[in-house]
């Protein structure tokens, strides 16, 4: 029996579980289009309007659900708008699968319209990359793409001439899905009694946990409150335990809390797991470290450690709170609960202080305190990052998604459209600010299009605010940061969705109660006032950087420059 080659490239895909599949159309992949378009009832092509967002939205497909995200292009122009995506995901330990378009076999090598090197071209952000010259070998690739994707976590690429599918093959393959499973690495006894007997003879423990506790979110929980340790959260796994949770001290970092820079500072033992934290400054290089990850090449990467334990977090964590003894006490957790405690009590007084228009603060907090229990959230990089990470909530029931390790601007969109697709049934609340949102705003019309009702919020105050603060906090004058007057809730009427303009915290605060459950997309584009994203812990190099700053201004200016409350700088800086 033979069969198309692209109809069952798109079989091997379905039975692997791929059910959408975005990109665009073009004359390099029209021969897998079309086998989509014969296949509709397996796998759903969403077709967005830039190549970047088809990448994004895989990639956030594959954070939010851990399955395999795919997106699609022609070759050439097609495939390059994909890299800042793939990028993402290769970063953030996603699996995606890429497919790309590309001249026919017969013309490759002849600098033909469009041919571009997409082999060499994807070589670093690819854990697989092949070229596809022979049809019959097309759904063994396909295969053997998904399988290194998902058990490496990271991007599978294979460009494919558009003539190869369209050839008929042997209908001999059998995809190894049901063959496949992910290695796992069984922890000893003894490696668990060494790691119990290194947190019982250290007074100071504190844990740094990543999106490997994802699925050991309960063990997790269990373990910090059995042993009595503080934990700190990556950005990318913010809410896996409940922000809320006295033992939580918030993230690390410059988007991080004051509290967790000072508990790590003071911490004799740090324990990480499931994270491949990349600012090995913040890690407390001196004390001793204990790491467990699933991944051999993440130990010890980013500083020496202790102990070693390539396992899953789950069962590691499951073996470690069943063979432990509970603590009863312990001053340095009592320590770090009042600081985190004194720290929620400061982001009060930040969010209510006295403003004109919108403050991001009060608005996050606002949102973050009605938004249901099952929320899918995907945040932008920016202010909005830096105000989701201080003032939004999160739960761990809910799902929260950003760009964590590229930290691409214009993530929040595409992050909500495949949430949206993943959970229909789920809210989904996204959030960006002006120049991120001006990055991706044609695929609202994608949204529209694919009825997928979310709220997005676009902080919008005519400015690259991050920016304008990296600026002032590296003693740099601002510049070549504004951005033109964009009414984007016309923007989003335009393209058939809600869109509403909002200028004081009450109607804020009315537009969420209004579209708490809207039935096609709403844009609320947001006047925002210009506030600081202050550090948790403003560094000395930031204070000399802000005070050239502040000379500079009054030099050119003849000015002082507008500070945030001078009681938050001090906060953060001593």
């Amino acid at each position: 029996m033979t069969v198309r080659a692209s109809d069952k490239m798109i079989d091997v895909l379905s039975k692997w579980g791929v059910d959408n599949i975005y990109g665009l159309p073009g004359d390099s992949v029209d021969t897998t289009i079309d086998a989509l378009y014969r296949a509709q009832d397996k796998i759903k092509f969403t077709h967005v309007l830039h190549e970047e967002v088809a990448a994004l939205a895989a990639s956030a497909h594959a954070k939010l659900t851990g399955k395999l995200g795919v997106c699609l292009s022609i070759g050439g122009p097609g495939a390059i708008h994909l890299l800042n995506g793939l990028y993402d995901a290769k970063m953030d330990h996603a699996p995606v699968l890429a497919i790309l378009g590309q001249v026919q076999s017969k013309l490759l090598n002849t600098d033909f319209f469009q041919e571009v090197d997409t082999h060499v071209l994807f070589e670093d952000v690819a854990v697989y990359n092949k070229i596809i010259m022979d049809p019959q070998s097309l759904p063994r690739i396909v295969d053997e793409a998904i399988r290194t994707a998902i058990a490496k976590k990271g991007v599978a690429v294979l460009t494919i001439p558009d003539d190869i599918p369209a050839h008929m093959i042997k209908d001999n393959f059998t995809p190894n899905v049901d063959n496949f499973q992910m290695k796992n690495y069984q922890v000893d006894d003894d490696q668990i009694k060494s790691v119990l007997d290194m947190i019982k003879i250290h007074s100071n423990p504190i844990v740094l946990a990543g999106v490997g506790i994802k699925d050991a979110k309960k063990e997790t929980k269990e373990f910090i409150e059995k042993y009595k340790i503080p934990l700190i959260l990556t950005m990318p796994a913010k809410g896996l335990v409940d922000d809320d949770h006295p033992y939580n001290l918030g993230q690390l970092g410059k988007l991080g809390t004051k509290p967790s820079f000072e508990m790590m500072q003071k911490a004799d033992l740090v324990i990480m797991i499931g994270t491949d934290y990349p600012y090995s400054p913040y890690l407390n290089q001196k004390v001793d470290a204990i790491q467990i990850d699933v991944n051999a090449d993440r130990l010890g990467k980013r500083r020496h450690v202790n102990i070693a334990i390539q396992a899953d977090a789950k069962e590691a964590l499951s073996r470690l709170n069943a063979l432990g003894d509970p603590v009863k006490s312990r001053p340095f957790l009592d320590e770090a609960v009042a600081k985190i405690g004194q720290w929620r009590s400061w982001m009060q007084d930040v969010y209510s202080k006295k403003h004109t228009g919108v403050l991001p603060s009060l608005m996050f907090h606002n949102i973050s305190k009605s938004a249901p229990s099952d929320t899918i959230w995907s945040i932008d990089v920016g202010t909005s990052t830096a105000f989701g990470a201080r003032f939004l909530t999160a739960k761990s029931t809910q799902k929260y998604t950003i760009s964590g390790w590229l930290g691409t601007m214009g993530c929040a969109l595409p992050g909500a459209i495949a949430a949206k697709e993943a959970y229909p049934d789920r809210p989904v609340y996204a959030i960006s600010g002006d120049g991120a949102f001006s990055m991706v705003m044609q695929d609202f019309a994608t949204a529209v299009r694919y009825n997928l009702p979310m709220i997005y919020i676009v902080l919008n105050n005519k400015l690259l605010a991050f920016i304008e603060y990296e600026q002032q906090s590296a003693g740099q004058q601002n510049y070549g940061i504004s951005l033109p007057k964009i009414d984007f809730a016309k923007i989003a009427e335009a393209c058939g969705g809600i869109g509403e303009r909002i200028t004081t915290d009450a109607e804020f605060e009315a537009a969420i109660k209004k579209y708490r459950n809207p039935e096609k997309p709403v844009l609320l584009d947001v006047a925002v006032t210009d506030e600081a994203p202050l550090p948790g812990k403003i560094m000395m190099d930031e204070a000399h950087g802000y005070a050239k700053f502040g000379l500079g201004h009054v030099i050119d200016k003849k000015s002082l420059p507008e500070l945030p409350p001078m009681k938050e700088i001090l906060r953060s800086f001593l």
